[in-house]
């Protein structure tokens, strides 16, 4: 060391102090594994075609008028709705005269047949539920009293000494933010801590009846769906192991934090409005989301290479498949679950996963990368590794994978 002149021992230095940094930010803080994930196949009963859901919206005056109609109808267009429609619609699309906003009498339907009853883990891991440790349930936009925890308690008879959580208000990005949580949780819990997280959306309570643009279109975006997954800090019987969870929140800028918003119209309407910039405000919160996560999983060429890509050009310019260098490949779970079950919110993501079990895509040590957006905002980013690949898709793509992928049309442009 001696004999080194002092700029190469400072750049030795440097170059030891960065490996250790690399190793502690690549070394996981715990085990932290999935065993069994599952996503519900929309009822038969929830289904609409695209046809009578328009018959029904003209015949809803006191809903919207007949331009808001129109404009509805091209951005369902705009989202893929265009083929007889096997995705489930909320119940003001599945007859004519709903009831009101704010009236009572919808509880009882989802108290007695709640929708992840279709979906219980239990199905492909062999649980009780006296077994299961924690409860982790999220429903952004419905929050009944009691609580959806309290109905997954009461519909599953969990034990008295359960701990619950109840989250809300978080949108698409909740399904995340509850496997961040989880995580956490675990790693101070006892070996074997099963965790029950349970993500859905309940819609019809929040359907706008106003004439804003921007408060109609969640009308058109989102449909109904449940899915469930157990998280322990055990390894037996895992199938995924949880490596890393990124969330950037972006709320303290006021453009983002109004960006997806819950408020009334100048007629007293309850919506959620939809800001012309999401689009914007979604590619800053994942530009820096990717920033905080990329160093964690990425190994340092890559990282190398990344850095290049951003010097040549915006990461994200345009859309996020064009941004990020996705291929049709790449993209394909996404833009076919969203073409079968629709925008199913914070539980979209285990529809995807589902997809590439089904298509037997998944092996042992492939690598899954989640993204989220939600409101607030909301970036999240999780990744898995495949410690078993799924023995059968029994789920909700089992009867219908066959005919995937399929051509969609293009996107309307003229809204």
């Amino acid at each position: 060391m001696r004999a080194l002149p002092p700029a190469h021992v400072f750049i030795l230095v440097i170059l030891a102090a960065a490996v250790v940094k690399m190793r502690r930010m690549r070394r996981g803080t715990g085990t932290c594994t999935s065993w069994s994930t599952a996503a519900s196949a929309p009822r038969p009963a929830t289904a609409r075609p695209f046809a009578t859901c328009l018959e029904h919206a003209h015949l809803m005056p006191y809903l919207v008028d007949e331009e808001s109609v129109a404009f509805a109808m091209r951005a369902a267009r705009a989202v893929g709705a265009r083929r007889g429609d096997l995705r489930a619609r909320r119940v003001p699309l599945h007859a004519p005269g709903p009831q009101p906003q704010g009236r009572p009498g919808r509880r009882p339907s989802w108290s007695s047949s709640p929708p992840w009853t279709t979906c219980s883990p239990r199905r492909r891991v062999v649980i009780k539920p006296a077994d299961i440790d924690v409860l982790v349930v999220n429903c952004s936009i419905f929050t009944p009293v009691p609580v959806f925890a309290d109905m997954v308690v009461n519909r599953y008879k969990l034990r008295a000494d359960v701990k619950i959580v109840n989250l809300s208000g978080m949108g698409c990005s909740a399904g995340l933010v509850s496997v961040g949580l989880a995580k956490n949780v675990l790693q101070t819990a006892p070996p074997g801590t099963r965790v029950l997280i349970v993500s859905t959306e309940i819609l019809s309570s929040q359907y706008y009846v106003g004439t804003e643009r921007a408060m109609l279109l969640p009308n058109c975006l989102f449909r109904m769906g449940a899915a469930a997954m157990i998280l322990s800090n055990s390894a037996d019987h895992a199938r995924f192991r949880l490596r890393r969870v990124v969330r950037t929140v972006t709320a303290a800028r006021d453009a983002d934090y109004r960006c997806v918003f819950q408020e009334e119209d100048d007629n007293g309407n309850t919506g959620i409005r939809l800001s012309k910039d999401l689009a914007t405000t979604a590619g800053y919160a994942l530009k820096n989301n990717i920033a905080a996560f990329g160093p964690l999983v990425l190994p340092a060429w890559e990282q190398l290479l990344v850095a290049l890509t951003i010097i040549k050009r915006k990461l994200l310019s345009g859309r996020a498949k064009h941004g990020l260098g996705l291929s049709d490949d790449d993209v394909e779970a996404s833009r076919m679950t969203l073409h079968r079950f629709g925008n199913t919110s914070s539980s979209s993501v285990l529809y995807e996963l589902a997809y590439l079990e089904a298509k037997g895509r998944m092996g042992m040590g492939d690598r899954v990368w989640m993204i989220s957006f939600g409101a607030g905002f909301d970036c999240n980013s999780v990744a898995w590794e495949c410690l078993k690949p799924a023995s059968n898709a029994d789920g909700p793509w089992a009867e219908c994978i066959s005919r995937y992928p399929v051509q969609l049309p293009e996107i309307d442009k003229d809204m």
